[in-house]
């Protein structure tokens, strides 16, 4: 986006963060306080896909009282497949699920908002308050791991959007396929930020009992007044905490992800999460540095001029300097964990701490082997 582009050049000359801001306002993309409270995003540009584009500005007769506020809004999608594959060579999984598109959370960072463009709406506001959920999900997932020939491996669910959002509490979409997955004996591995998780820990329980499950929380701070402003619908740090004792507890095999990394706003927090995590449960730990892709950019520099205006300069040199100059570099080996000097050096710190913790020490293979595929009464159709 054009002001915020304008807004990044002049934060780092004589202006300073100041200026940016002042720009950023002029220009009217930034959305009232009042119609956005309790969201991350400040803005909310058109999707890159779609032929216009539409400006908000103030036309002299005071209008903007009148626009409502931002409320949540969900939709039913009805895809004709569930389980989404994908080859990429630095995640460890090639299939997933995601029960919701848009996420209530509202993570300022998170790297899925582009989709939105996708469905003609835009990455920012609307990412957190236009949502989709998918009440087929587990019918189409019965069907897929019935399909011959299908071949199990760990699924993958909420590494796009959270399966344990707000939404969830309504829809129990994800126990719904939990339910599939253990009636087919399908591994599973779950990343959330939500204590909600702990509502299933009867069907996680018996799962993970049998080498089915695992799960992991991610932690991106310890400092309440941040996450609630960048990740404002997420559960607390400390009910996330809790939540890992919960189902460590409960014999489920619990992991952390303390992710994104963002350097000069909470990276001198690795030690203290891990540390945490670790006396709460955690046997597993990884990490991520900050990815800004596409529209995600322009919507976290907005959120840290509004939040963190002195420390804008530092945040975004360091994040430049782990991405050869770049606010992003998608290549292959990259993206997750960045290059140069300061992202050797968290890398280095996280994995020290792990190691002084415990953590990471054995890895928890999940059992493919118990999976349930055709059922048997077709295979004793298929005799006859």
């Amino acid at each position: 986006m054009e002001p915020i582009a304008r807004a990044d050049v002049a934060a780092f000359r004589n202006g300073g963060s100041a200026m940016a801001n002042a720009m950023i306002e002029e220009s009217g993309i930034r959305i009232h306080d009042e119609r956005r409270r309790g969201r991350a995003a400040g803005i909310n540009p058109t999707g890159r896909f779609e032929p216009v584009t539409r400006h908000v500005f103030d036309d002299g007769w005071n209008s903007f009282e009148e626009l409502p506020p931002f409320k949540t809004e969900v939709q039913t999608e009805k895809p004709r497949t569930i389980i989404t594959r994908n080859t990429s060579p630095d995640i460890s999984f090639d299939r997933s699920i995601n029960p919701y598109r848009g996420c209530e959370h509202g993570c300022v960072y998170c790297f899925a908002r582009p989709t939105h463009s996708y469905m003609g709406m835009s990455p920012g506001l609307d990412f957190e308050s236009k949502l989709f959920a998918k009440p087929d999900a587990a019918k189409l997932l019965d069907k897929e791991l019935s399909k011959e020939g299908y071949q199990a491996r760990t699924i993958a669910i909420g590494t796009n959007t959270d399966p344990y959002q707000p939404i969830e509490k309504q829809w129990r979409i994800m126990r719904e396929i939990l339910e599939v997955l253990e009636a087919r004996s399908h591994p599973v591995g779950i990343v959330t930020k939500s204590a909600l998780v702990t509502r299933d820990i009867d069907i996680l329980s018996r799962i993970a009992e049998r080498g089915l499950a695992k799960v992991a929380l991610s932690v991106t701070t310890l400092d309440r007044m941040l996450a609630r402003t960048m990740e404002p619908r997420a559960s607390t740090p400390t009910k996330r905490l809790e939540a890992i004792r919960q189902l460590s507890d409960a014999g489920i095999p619990v992991g952390v992800m303390a992710a994104p990394i963002i350097p000069g706003l909470n990276d001198q927090e690795i030690e203290r999460i891990l540390d945490s995590a670790r006396a709460a449960g955690a046997r597993e730990a990884g990490y991520v540095i900050l990815r800004l892709p596409l529209e995600v950019s322009p919507i976290f520099k907005d959120w840290l001029l509004r939040h963190y205006p002195d420390r804008y300069r530092h945040v975004m040199s360091l994040i430049r300097s782990m991405r050869d100059g770049k606010d992003y570099d998608a290549e292959w080996g990259k993206r997750m964990k960045g290059t140069g000097p300061y992202a050797w050096q968290i890398g280095r710190r996280f994995e020290i701490t792990a190691r002084k913790l415990g953590l990471n020490v054995e890895r928890k293979q999940l059992r493919t082997d118990l999976f349930v595929g055709v059922e048997k009464k077709n295979e004793q159709l298929m005799l006859l």
